[in-house]
């Protein structure tokens, strides 16, 4: 999950994997990602828990939602995301030939490639916009400030609008572009790179994520071999 929602960092408590003995933890009212052996499964079912999400990974289920789940992100991206994830094995195997030098790190494998790619694809149509909306500071020339509405009115996309408006109150979000608005132009990640590579593909000054760019993941996967 922490490397799946790159670019952004999660920013509240993080433990892998809880000690029985400190199960109370999951009962703070704070936000918290928290990994639990399926021994502890028990203990849990008897803690008063609150606005807690609870996956079995184990078994590929859910053993606890919020019944808002279908109606957080903007629906076209979700379902465009929920696609490409169905089609992982499939699209990974179209790559399973390796890249063209024939090495591959061990945590570079296809079906790896393939979900970060959907995933930093999904978070570049909602939030890849942004390097248009970083202006310089009034104080200081090094440091840059976002445009914050209208960064977000940029959207045509109303559902995305209404999502950004929510999103971009979050410390997650906050971190993402402080982090931004002090770096140094010329430093990209993989993130970047895909940004602007969005930002290529639309009409000037439309910003419609509708899902397009993500769903060219789809296209044989073929940028993954670009260097």
């Amino acid at each position: 999950m922490v490397a799946a929602i790159y670019p952004f960092t999660w920013q509240h408590t993080y433990i892998p994997v809880l000690p029985p003995a400190m199960i109370d933890i999951v009962c703070s009212p704070t936000p918290f990602l928290i990994g639990l052996l399926t021994s502890s499964l028990p203990l849990l079912r008897e803690l008063p828990l609150e606005e807690v999400l609870v996956v079995d990974l184990v078994n590929n289920r859910f053993l606890r939602q919020m019944d808002d789940e279908d109606s957080i992100l903007p629906r076209k991206l979700q379902v465009a995301l929920e696609h490409i994830l169905e089609q992982r094995n499939d699209l990974a195997s179209e790559q399973d030939e390796g890249p063209p030098d024939g090495k591959r790190g061990p945590e570079s494998s296809p079906l790896n490639e393939v979900v970060s790619e959907a995933f930093v694809r999904f978070f570049v149509e909602i939030v890849g916009h942004y390097p248009l909306f970083l202006t310089a500071g009034e104080r200081e020339e090094r440091t840059l400030q976002l445009q914050r509405e209208a960064f977000r009115k940029a959207v045509s996309s109303k559902s995305l609008r209404r999502f950004l408006e929510v999103f971009m109150e979050t410390q997650t979000f906050r971190g993402f572009i402080q982090e931004r608005e002090l770096r140094r132009q010329d430093a990209k990640g993989l993130f970047e790179v895909r940004a602007q590579e969005y930002l290529e593909t639309l009409p000037s000054g439309e910003h419609s994520g509708v899902n397009k760019f993500l769903k060219g993941l789809g296209n044989k996967m073929k940028f993954l071999h670009k260097k």
